[in-house]
């Protein structure tokens, strides 16, 4: 079987659709045409192009996975679901005549590639995550250290790197529980506003305390 076409894709210029014997096969990106060696002419096996095809699940894999790291800070729990989602089939509505069809998920082995080059990358650490999380999550408007810790716990950190961040994190219940109320004060009478510090993980004593300061 011979490779008669490369071509770049219109809307992603870091990838090509490769033709074989004609038609079209499947698409890689750049780099992995260049370390592949795979030129107009070059003839293959069925096994050979099966090998590449999934080279080209791998790097579609891998850059929507970089994507979604590169938007903030996630733990290892997190990507690992994200991975694990992408191996499952979806449902997708084709372009030419609007009928849904079902796709197949990509293989666990490259999800499992995919997460193992992430890692090796460096982004995927939980100590990192957490200390992101800790020291941005609800800044402005505040958040108790109870809520930060049942947050991370169900995004599956380690008991162990949540205390040493809290230990770390200049973040106190007294300071983050004057930003609830300042907030909040308006919207709620005392005994309401109470009820809802308590949901949000604030002890007793501490509310009483901050409000009797007021």
């Amino acid at each position: 079987m011979k490779i008669t076409n490369i071509t770049p894709q219109a809307r992603n210029s870091e990838r090509v659709n490769i033709s074989v014997d004609g038609s079209y096969r499947f698409s890689l990106d750049i780099f992995q045409v260049v370390e592949l060696g795979i030129k107009i002419g070059n003839e293959y096996s069925e096994q050979q192009l099966a090998e590449m095809e999934s080279e080209s699940q791998f790097g579609k894999l891998y850059s929507r996975a970089l994507e979604y790291v590169l938007m903030r800070p996630h733990s290892a729990k997190e990507i690992h679901t994200y991975l694990w989602k992408k191996t499952r089939p979806t449902r997708v509505r084709t372009r030419s005549t609007g009928t849904i069809k079902t796709v197949d998920g990509v293989s666990q082995s490259i999800a499992d590639r995919v997460y193992a080059r992430l890692e090796d990358k460096g982004y995927i650490d939980d100590e990192k995550f957490t200390e992101f999380w800790v020291e941005n999550r609800n800044q402005t408007n505040g958040t108790s250290m109870r809520k930060l810790r049942s947050e991370l716990s169900g995004k599956g950190v380690s008991a162990n790197i949540i205390d040493n961040a809290l230990a770390k994190s200049e973040r106190n219940d007294d300071s983050e529980l004057q930003k609830v109320i300042a907030k909040k004060r308006k919207k709620y009478d005392d005994e309401k506003l109470v009820q809802y510090l308590a949901r949000q993980g604030f002890r007793y004593d501490d509310i009483k305390g901050v409000m009797n300061e007021d």
